[in-house]
């Protein structure tokens, strides 16, 4: 019992928003990945929230945002404190092994997005709407963005398109739910635009783009995506709006960053585009580990007695025991051998 009190005394001194402190006696617990620790909401930093962004836009400070496709990847872009988290349709490709974003359906992406919002408590959580499920109708794309806040539990969409989708923006953001527009490159449409190509390369495009950023700021988006964009377009369009540019591919004066997790981590293995960094090679350090596995299991290294549970010796040769009298002397020279392993 002192003991225990000790440790509640050191976990209250040390414990504070910014680190976790596993006092000594912690350490006699098991926790299985099939049922994690809690963490405590009292380690969690304040919730992001639109407010939050359009502060951020206003003081000019950089917005991040970065993608996530289930719990351990929410998770981390929780923990690494990143300002926005997207539910990106890119999921498909880099979580699912599609060669385009198009077959994704609502269900596959409400799914991923429960799975996300589990573990992304803080970042302000933003879903793709998939490709066919909000073109045809205003009414089909509120319905449907309707069904990512009360069963996914993200608390925004975000669609492609600018001009032609001005009125859908608009039914959207009436009903209360915020959107977050995209235009440039727009993967759901690629066939159209004749592949992945960068968009705003000639005046006319340009000023295309220009027409299509401004469209859905008027029409109620909190801020837009441009992707795949000439820096210096993207710059201007950046400079013409109120509300802000979330960038990829689109240079340095967006008012805020995206890309793909896993582009990122480095753990697609098709192709990375121009406009990624690859902060880390996760694919390769993932890949060796468990070549380490499979060379530990073959030669038995794996798993050693730190990785095992011990039994009591006196229950351990009562059970022998018992197993001898039921079944005889023949079991006799097996357990003298085992226990003598022990």
């Amino acid at each position: 019992m002192n003991l225990y009190r000790t440790a509640l005394r050191s976990m209250s001194l040390l414990r504070s928003p910014y680190s976790v402190y596993t006092p000594p006696m912690i350490s006699l617990l098991r926790h299985y990945s099939s049922r994690p620790m809690e963490t405590s909401t009292a380690q969690r930093r304040p919730k992001v929230t639109i407010k939050t962004i359009q502060s951020m836009y206003k003081r000019h400070e950089p917005i991040s945002m970065m993608t996530a496709q289930d719990y351990p990847s929410g998770l981390v872009v929780d923990q690494a404190g990143i300002d926005m988290c997207l539910v990106g349709d890119s999921l498909a490709m880099v979580c699912l092994g599609y060669d385009s974003t198009n077959p994704l359906t609502v269900e596959d992406m409400l799914h991923h997005c429960r799975a996300v919002t589990r573990g992304c408590k803080s970042s302000f959580v933003v879903a793709d709407l998939p490709f066919g499920s909000y073109e045809a109708s205003s009414e089909d794309a509120v319905r449907v963005s309707l069904r990512f806040l009360k069963e996914g539990f993200c608390e925004a969409v975000k669609l492609e398109g600018g001009v032609e989708m001005a009125e859908t923006i608009k039914k959207i953001t009436r009903v209360g739910i915020p959107v977050l527009a995209h235009v440039g490159l727009t993967p759901q449409r690629q066939a159209a635009l004749g592949g992945f190509r960068v968009q705003g390369k000639t005046a006319k495009q340009a000023k295309a783009l220009l027409d299509d950023a401004i469209a859905v700021q008027d029409a109620g988006a909190f801020a837009v995506v441009l992707e795949a964009v000439p820096a210096e377009i993207a710059g201007y369009i950046t400079q013409q709006l109120k509300i802000p540019t979330i960038g990829i591919g689109a240079g340095v004066e967006c008012s805020g960053q995206v890309l793909v997790q896993n582009d990122a981590l480095g753990l697609f293995d098709k192709f990375v585009p121009k406009f990624t960094k690859q902060y880390c090679n996760l694919n390769q350090i993932m890949t060796n580990a468990l070549k380490e596995f499979h060379e530990d299991v073959k030669s038995k290294a794996f798993p050693a007695p730190q990785n095992t549970y011990a039994i009591d010796p006196a229950q351990l040769e009562k059970f022998w025991a018992e197993e001898r009298a039921r079944n005889g002397t023949a079991l006799e020279e097996d357990t003298t051998e085992r226990s003598s392993m022990l």
